[in-house]
């Protein structure tokens, strides 16, 4: 019976020029697979945005079906001196099998290595930098001790827009044959912000429950409420109207399973991205889910400071 994949695996990029959105660091990329040379890399931005893609991608430039001289590891789950010391030494050692003079080790969270085991590997990166390259990936580059950042050519990451999710998205559901409307492949931008992984999660888990996928299956399956309901509950708060937004709250908690720190994140998401608040009301808005959220992370109750949120947006309303 043949395996079957999720989706981000499936149709993670084989080539670098089948990455989307990247071109600025594709056309780097290939130039060092053209060249079949390289410095040590460092791949920085958020997450989903084709870091590893990159990485997978420029190692099957440089050595085809050959995976023996690529070594890919995720430093969140061996983030100790211990992994510096073993493995990672014992690979770079040992030269590589084909045409390509050097073998790579792909290091996937980066930033999650102790600062000892950052030491460490800047001393093997220097020792062994004629037989092997690193490729390092990070959420956070202010992570990495400033020896290794000044030992790897930088490559800043940023988030994918709207075309490029939407036509990865597309080519997605043609190879699976799925119904997609177009309203659809704006909520999965939506519930995406940027994070293609996300989209393609989104999508599958959509379409295991119908190959027609519509807009509500997307907001389901991503625990995401729709925009207007969001804006619809600000506003009626605004407009003195409690009950009535305190009734849309109770919607988008039990509808959509929302936690109080989903609810204010879009909250803020809309209020800084609608023209329809104005440059005050938005000042004040964000100060007060700002207060709601902090009260919320330090373990007060949700539904009463939720509650409390919108009574302030109705006071806030009354006093102009």
């Amino acid at each position: 019976m043949e395996i079957s994949l999720p989706w981000v695996e499936k149709y993670r990029p084989k080539r670098l020029s089948d990455v989307v959105g990247q071109k600025a660091v594709v056309e780097r990329l290939e130039a060092y697979a053209k060249a079949k040379d390289m410095p040590h890399l460092l791949f920085t931005g958020r997450a989903g945005i084709g870091k590893t893609a990159c990485a997978i991608a420029l190692a099957n430039e440089l050595y085809g079906a050959e995976k023996r001289d690529i070594l890919e590891l995720n430093a969140s789950d061996e983030r100790g001196i211990d992994i510096i010391r073993g493995k990672i030494k014992d690979f770079a050692a040992t030269l590589s099998i084909g045409d390509v003079p050097f073998k790579i080790i792909f290091l996937d969270e980066s930033d999650s290595l102790t600062r000892d085991a950052q030491n460490a590997l800047r001393r093997t990166m220097e020792k062994y930098s004629k037989t092997c390259r690193f490729i390092l990936s990070c959420n956070y580059p202010s992570k990495i001790i400033e020896p290794i950042q000044s030992r790897c050519a930088l490559f800043r990451f940023t988030p994918l827009n709207e075309k490029d999710i939407t036509h990865r998205l597309k080519h997605i559901a043609k190879e699976e044959k799925l119904d997609v409307g177009e309203k659809a492949y704006d909520a999965l931008v939506y519930v995406a912000e940027g994070d293609l992984r996300r989209a393609i999660n989104t999508l599958q888990v959509a379409a295991t429950l119908s190959k027609k996928v519509t807009e509500d299956s997307i907001y389901k399956v991503a625990a995401r409420a729709r925009p207007e309901e969001i804006r619809e509950m600000v506003s009626l708060a605004l407009a003195g109207k409690f009950l009535e937004a305190r009734k849309a709250l109770d919607a988008l908690l039990y509808d959509y399973a929302l936690s109080a720190e989903d609810v204010l994140l879009q909250v803020h998401r809309e209020v800084t991205g609608s023209d329809k608040f104005s440059p005050k009301q938005k000042v004040a808005l964000v100060d007060r889910i700002g207060e709601a959220s902090f009260r919320v992370a330090e373990g007060a109750n949700e539904r009463i400071q939720l509650e409390a949120f919108l009574a302030q947006l109705v006071l806030m309303g009354e006093n102009g």
